[in-house]
């Protein structure tokens, strides 16, 4: 970063930054900064320009800070336009034809290893939101003649890898290195972390297990027969795996950091040149919680999220509380802040470009600062707490009594920027919270709205375990609650809830797309649909399909994935799996490669699924 930008402007070279990495990405928004702050300079005229030529046109103009780039794309627009007087701390923008929204996705942090699927959740936003997605109709997929790699039992994404013909598998159980050029989806190499973690007392899972549970049926079943069938193929303390790998990231250097129980690690290749050579723990904490926050930390207390602040450093979030630790995990350079004694967090972490940490516990939405040298919760940092609506805890499915979001950020050009959860009210609702300087005659919530999914009566409980999906200021939200949940049920361990729900006990329906108006500064819901079903995977927004997609159970056609139309909340999509296990996303999340098959991360391991019906 420091050979890509010369002058005396740190504050807005992080801008330029954004300039570089847009310009070649898809959306293309490119932004540089005047000489200094006495200078009065006209903006130069460089619509129709080339992007390279257009940079050292403004360069000519007198701006500095300017970033190599050469690309031979056009430039469509400008702001301010040609001819325009700028006084020097104001920031230009130009704009190519594959622009969609000005200022609509995340500045790429680049430190991670893409712009995209680098981190659970997708970005550093925790967008959710991907470029690519199925084509338009019916498909009828038998997931066994499908390539899969066998992992599990929950597999919550396939993260990119920094060569784009690889990707790192993360499960609650192992880590892998895929292959997946040539619409393929293969293992190269494989760690058995569960086993690492516990000293050979947890053994391996044979994928042949994860292959028989995957081609079962969990109708017919009840709470104690599938109890009996996880133990045997899974092993008795199956019910420990969840929470392991839940999220990850993966760095520049190529370098995949997650949690196996409460050890800490950093996976690299053995031999980069070589993947099937292995993968190797560079760096590993073991018992993190007690290596950063010492022997008298709370009992209960729980390794959760993975970020990466814009300068670099690894962000560890806790159920009391978040970390910042030199990525070669060097505890010696780790910094803690502890949340309050009665907090609890069970999601990860949002960050912005300028290092604001995003942090939901169960009562309190917050905005960290890494300073550089610190966590900062001073306001004139540019912290922030909120309280929000918080009730009881749901009888399935979600964990804890707030929010089961982990918080998304909305908006990032010159408009309304937010962040957005939804709250723990029983029938829950969907809030905005201003990320920065509150405007005037505003309070830190923007606004929020309930969430009914079009329900003419309304459940007991309306709740997500899932994170808000955000395309522009547009929101998608799933409704994870069944309207009645017998009582075998109630208390069970996650695994098995979810391996039940829909197959063999009533599944939860509800969905709403909301969109947040600049002008007004209100939500409003654009559509809903009460008879879709969204069980537990992480529902997505696929650009190119213009789709909101999810992953539920329906008795008319089992297991499947439904694309609703953005705009009109039309099913435009569906993925028909039927009752087989292998349908079942179980708590992961659905992605789309650019080729436009599905990666299927489903609860016996990321499924490869190729829509070409030639």
């Amino acid at each position: 970063m420091k050979n890509i930008f010369s002058g005396p402007y740190p504050s807005n070279k992080l801008l330029l930054l954004y300039f570089f990495v847009l310009c070649v990405s898809a959306f293309f928004c490119i932004t540089t900064s005047v000489a200094d702050d006495s200078e009065i300079i006209l903006t130069p005229d460089v619509v129709g320009m080339t992007v390279s030529d257009a940079v050292q046109a403004f360069k000519e103009a007198g701006f500095t800070n300017n970033p190599i780039i050469e690309t031979d794309t056009l430039v469509t627009a400008q702001n301010p336009l040609a001819g325009t007087e700028v006084s020097a701390d104001e920031i230009c923008t130009i704009s190519t034809n594959t622009d969609k929204i000005s200022g609509s996705g995340p500045v790429p942090n680049p430190f991670l290893a893409s712009s995209l699927y680098a981190i659970t959740h997708f970005d550093p936003s925790q967008s959710d939101s991907t470029p690519y997605g199925p084509p338009k109709g019916e498909f009828i997929i038998d997931t066994t003649t499908m390539p899969i790699v066998y992992a599990g039992p929950v597999n919550i994404i396939t993260l990119a890898s920094v060569n784009k013909d690889y990707m790192w598998g993360v499960s609650s159980s192992r880590v892998s290195y895929l292959y997946i050029s040539e619409g393929k989806l293969t293992e190269t190499a494989g760690y058995e972390a569960l086993e690492d973690v516990t000293g050979g007392l947890v053994k391996a899972v044979p994928k042949e297990n994860f292959q028989a549970f995957a081609q079962d049926t969990a109708v017919g079943m009840n709470t104690e027969t599938m109890n009996t069938q996880l133990m045997e193929l899974l092993g008795e303390e199956y019910a420990q795996m969840f929470g392991n790998g839940i999220y990850s990231v993966v760095d520049d250097e190529n370098v995949l950091y997650t949690n196996f129980g409460s050890n800490l690690y950093a996976f690299a290749l053995t031999d980069p040149e070589n993947p099937a050579a292995g993968i190797t723990p560079r760096y590993r904490i073991n018992d993190i919680i007690t290596a950063i926050q010492g022997t008298d930390h709370p009992e209960k207390v729980r390794l959760f999220g993975l970020s990466m602040t814009y300068d670099g450093r690894l962000i560890v979030t806790f159920s009391n509380g978040i970390a910042v630790i030199n990525r070669d995990l060097d505890i010696a350079t780790a910094l803690f802040y502890q949340l309050a004694d009665d907090e609890y967090v069970s999601n990860s972490i949002a960050v912005d470009e300028n290092n604001g940490i995003y942090i939901a516990s169960d009562k309190t939405m917050r905005k960290l600062v890494w300073t550089g040298t610190a966590i900062s919760d001073a306001e004139s940092d540019g912290a922030w707490s909120c309280p929000y609506t918080y009730s009881t805890q749901p009888p399935i499915i979600k964990v804890g009594i707030g929010t089961g979001s982990t918080p998304t950020l909305m908006g990032f050009g010159d408009d309304d920027r937010l962040v957005v959860i939804t709250d723990g009210a029983q029938q829950m609702n969907l809030i905005a919270f201003w990320r920065d300087e509150i405007p005037e005659g505003y309070e830190r919530i923007a606004g929020q709205v309930p969430v009914t999914c079009g329900f003419i009566t309304l459940p007991d409980w309306i709740q997500s375990e899932q994170s808000v999906v955000v395309s522009g200021y547009g929101a998608f939200v799933v409704n994870n609650m069944p309207s009645t949940v017998p009582d075998d049920l109630i208390g069970k361990n996650n695994l098995l809830q979810v391996s039940l729900m829909g197959p063999a006990y009533e599944t939860s329906y509800g969905v709403e797309r909301f969109e947040w108006n600049t002008n007004t500064k209100e939500w409003s819901s654009v559509w809903n649909r009460p008879d879709v079903s969204s069980t537990s995977m992480v529902p997505i927004h696929s650009d190119s399909g213009n789709m909101a997609i999810v992953n539920g159970y329906r008795p008319i056609n089992g297991w499947e994935i439904i694309g609703l139309d953005w705009d009109t909340g039309e099913t435009i999509h569906q993925t028909i799996f039927g009752d087989l296990n292998g349908g079942n996303g179980a708590y992961a999340i659905l992605q789309y490669l650019e080729d436009g098959d599905a990666l299927f991360n489903s609860f016996a391991g990321p499924t490869r699924i190729n829509y070409n019906t030639n």
